[in-house]
């Protein structure tokens, strides 16, 4: 087969990809194997590849790769999430871009345009998938609004309705004032910003006397219900009793007392308005207030705000401030720099809102995820992240599920009347009727009588059952695919939506199944650019991932990725690593061009081929042993820095020049098949991090059929290890440096033999002579008692090496030269030694500092002994 000279990453790519769908590698079914199996995070259905989703999925593939080649039936779901505000706000524009308007289009009309969106834009980035090479069941494909996980989602509210868990209330809620519905405190991101704080005077009713309050806020002034002290504030216990005037309202409020008021912070006042602010409803329903409230859903004012109706809230605040000053209430603003919350999809700044939503109990459900978390029974990697889980877990609240949109799960309630509790709740209008009039006890009910609750439920409600509703095992319980797939294995996900997801998916497995719904969870860390900051868009520091691929190959890209992706610990992205993973598909390509080169021939095995392979696959299975280690640990990358360490280093930098063929001679049998087989294996370990090379290169050794393809091979199996092979062969790398060093310090041309004398103190088996005359170009290995004259000479451990000097050699060039570096070394031997005699910094150095500047001193002293013994034979 004639193997181009350059490796073609995006024509390799596109072949072996298809190849791998066209032969039905990725679908799974069940089977007598053993299962492995992970669902996908779904990216929103909304969503492009970004460097998260990158190394999210990179590691995913890795993963579910080894464990195809390790045996086990291999299964990953992929699919996407139908992302209620993030779709319904793209299709709100849309139709805003068409003239349409939402308040003025049906719900049915709405959806059909939100269906239309989602057939048209959905599922781009799970195309984008395949580029990077993502090996997943794509037959198993799954989206959250499937009429099968609708079902299911469904099925579950009426469950945990029916147990007494799902009730509706009023409570004090996250408002995003854009998408106009309700969010969960996960949703809210609290980033900080500068405000103006503004002192504001409210008169004392029947006084000239005035309190003043501090307040970021002036426009909910008109909402105020009460001004607060702390009774413990002996500034205030005058107005004990009293009652104040809210400026521009002229609203009457009571001064009241409770020891929530921060004494220190501002004026020592506070202001309640109960509609606006999660803590000073708590204290109005203390105290009994009113709560008015004084925005509606867009957070303009509404007839509360006075002249000032219709306004959004951030410019009714200036104008309040005009106003307040033009009446003489302003006492002065200052800058204020503080953390406002904000909608995770919006961006909106959340206005804490007074509404009648619908909340999950979580006391409960939650105890048996938390216990099997904290046990190991559910592991986290890296393990820091469980006391985070603990917090959250222990602190549990009530979820509020609900949200006002009309993308998403719509929520089986039916209403039969005006009551906030005059519902019921059925899967079907049918079944909702009867329930009804068993309630009500009113025979005459119709279905026009009856009104499905607005709200949808919350995404995380529908993809919290993602690992069970995949593979229907809410509808079907005992169906096949849930009891064989299920519970899965691996789970590889972003810390921040360990609440939002992981924490409800492990409650959702305990709560529906009876266990856990993974067994490992991998924290992957934030992707950042080399400055430390967070890629994103808004910033224009995360490159394209599609251009990345084009550039440097997905194999590329995947090592860049994966060099610096510790378990749990943030990404220093550098394109750089992308350019070093395309470098060391180069390296592997021209490797395998080399060896495919060769020309063979039946003749005799040469004893430094036979040692040098021996060597190889003793270091080839210590590695493996690391690697295998890695695995169970979960660290990736480390796994990948052993597989290229072994390959670049060990396979092509020593082993194929041990084993090559001088230029223009053959390589015999034995050798050529010893080294086809190691790179078989080479290849079998790197696949997961690399796929599409390795498949390349495994084709193209020989024909293989479709039942022979590298992606369904056989991980390599353990063997033992004679490390003492290994270690003789370290010693070996350092002779062949040392030699090749004083050949290329001395311009003493490769081609040109030499001979080596040797002070073999160590008592170093000469097994592996050949291989040091071969890689050396030595005409001979001598092993002597003393010291060989006029020769130059190195160390390695106790034992000297000594190279003759031909005539050729400058020799009073070369006696001032070890005298400059004999010099050097004294030199620095004195700094160490002196640091070394320094009581203080010996007491109170780490030992490993002391351990190092030991063998400092160590060193420089065996190399001072060595040149020494240069220059007494040079003389």
């Amino acid at each position: 087969m004639q193997i181009p000279s350059k490796y073609d990453a995006k024509e390799v790519e596109k072949k072996w990809y298809d190849y791998w769908l066209k032969q039905g590698y990725f679908h799974s079914v069940p089977d007598e194997r053993e299962p492995y199996t992970i669902v996908i995070p779904p990216p929103n259905v909304t969503g492009v590849l970004h460097m998260g989703h990158m190394l999210n999925n990179t590691l995913q593939d890795v993963l579910i790769r080894r464990a195809r080649l390790k045996g086990y039936n291999a299964c990953w779901v992929p699919g996407t999430d139908h992302a209620s505000i993030a779709t319904e706000a793209k299709v709100v524009e849309k139709l805003k871009s068409e003239g349409i308007d939402k308040a003025n289009i049906s719900r049915e009309d709405f959806l059909d345009h939100a269906w239309e969106w989602t057939h048209r834009h959905g599922g781009i980035i799970l195309e984008q998938l395949k580029k990077l090479g993502c090996s997943c069941d794509w037959e198993r494909t799954k989206f959250t609004m499937d009429e099968d996980l609708s079902e299911s989602v469904i099925d579950v509210f009426i469950h945990l309705f029916n147990k007494g868990l799902i009730y509706r209330g009023y409570r004090m809620v996250n408002w995003d004032p854009k998408a106009q519905t309700t969010l969960s405190d996960e949703e809210v991101n609290y980033v900080e910003r500068s405000d103006k704080l503004y002192y504001v005077k409210y008169k004392i009713e029947g006084e000239d006397q005035f309190v003043t309050v501090a307040t970021t806020r002036p426009e909910t002034i008109l909402g105020d219900t009460a001004i607060c002290v702390n009774p413990a504030d002996t500034r205030f216990k005058h107005l004990k009793g009293r009652k104040a005037v809210v400026p521009i309202c002229n609203r009457v409020v009571p001064i009241i007392q409770d020891d929530y008021v921060d004494m220190e912070f501002g004026t020592g006042c506070l202001k309640i308005t109960p509609a606006h602010d999660t803590n000073d409803k708590e204290i109005g329903d203390k105290h009994n207030l009113e709560v008015i409230d004084i925005l509606n859903d867009d957070a303009t004012l509404n007839h509360h705000g006075l002249q000032f109706e219709g306004m959004d809230r951030e410019l009714a605040r200036e104008h309040v401030a005009k106003e307040l000053d033009t009446l003489g209430l302003l006492v002065k603003s200052e800058n204020y720099i503080h953390k406002v919350g904000t909608s995770e999809r919006t961006n909106a700044v959340i206005e804490p809102k007074i509404s009648a939503q619908w909340f999950l109990k979580m006391e409960d459900l939650a105890k048996p995820a938390l216990d099997n978390v904290m046990d190991d029974t559910i592991e986290f990697h890296p393990k820091k992240f469980k006391n985070a889980y603990k917090n959250w877990m222990t602190n549990i609240r009530d979820w509020n599920i609900s949200r006002q949109l009309y993308w998403g799960h719509q929520i089986p309630a039916y209403y039969y009347g005006e009551g906030v509790n005059d519902f019921v709740v059925a899967k079907s209008i049918e079944e909702a009727l009867i329930r009804a009039k068993e309630v009500t006890g009113n025979n005459d009910l119709s279905q026009s009588d009856l009104v499905q609750e607005t709200d949808v439920v919350d995404t995380w409600f529908s993809s919290w059952l993602w690992p069970i509703s995949v593979f229907d095992g809410i509808r079907k319980p005992d169906n096949d695919e849930i009891k064989y797939y299920y519970p899965t294995n691996d789970l590889v996900t972003a810390p921040e939506i360990m609440f939002f997801w992981v924490a409800r998916m492990i409650i959702a497995g305990y709560e529906f199944r009876g266990e856990l719904p993974f067994k490992n969870v991998y924290y992957t860390g934030i992707v950042r650019d080399k400055q430390g900051r967070k890629m994103s868009k808004s910033l224009g520091n995360s490159p394209d991932p599609i251009a990345l691929m084009d550039q440097y190959g997905a194999d590329g890209v995947r090592v860049g990725m994966l060099m610096c992706s510790p378990a749990g610990n943030d990404l220093p992205f550098d394109e750089s690593l992308c350019q070093q993973g395309k470098a060391f598909s180069n390296k592997i390509w021209n490797a395998f061009r080399l060896i495919n080169g060769w020309e063979i021939q039946d003749t005799a095995q040469p004893e430094y081929a036979k040692n040098g392979i021996m060597w190889f696959e003793n270091k080839f299975q210590e590695t493996l042993s690391v690697i295998e280690d890695h695995f169970t640990k979960y660290r990736l990358s480390d796994a990948l820095m052993e597989t290229y360490k072994l390959i670049w280093n060990d396979f092509c930098s020593w082993l194929l020049e041990i084993v090559k063929p001088a230029y223009g001679q053959p390589i015999d049998r034995t050798s050529y098949n010893a080294i086809i087989r190691i790179l078989e294996n080479n290849l079998r370990i790197l696949h997961p991090f690399m796929p599409f090379l390795t498949e390349e290169i495994w084709q193209c050794i020989t024909p293989r059929s479709s039942k022979e393809a590298l992606i369904i091979s056989r991980w390599p199996e353990s063997d033992t290890v004679d490390h003492h092979v290994i270690q003789v062969f370290d010693s070996v790398m350092e002779i062949i440096s040392g030699i090749r060093t004083i050949r290329k310090q001395r311009n003493i041309a490769f081609k040109e033999k030499i001979s080596l004398s040797v002070i073999n103190n160590e008592n170093l088996g000469d097994f592996y002579d050949s291989v040091i005359v071969k890689l050396c170009n030595l005409d001979a290995i001598n092993y002597v008692s003393e010291a060989s004259e006029g020769a130059l000479s190195f160390r390695v451990k106790s034992n000297e090496y000594f190279i003759p000097i031909s005539d050729a050699v400058d020799l009073e060039e070369e006696i001032k030269k070890l005298k400059e570096e004999l010099h050097y070394t004294e030199g620095f031997l004195r700094s160490v030694q002196k640091k070394l005699a320094n009581e203080r910094f010996v007491n109170n150095a780490p030992e490993k500092v002391i351990a190092l500047e030991r063998k400092k001193e160590a060193d420089a002293l065996a190399k001072i002994e060595t040149l020494k013994a240069s220059l007494e034979s040079l003389n």
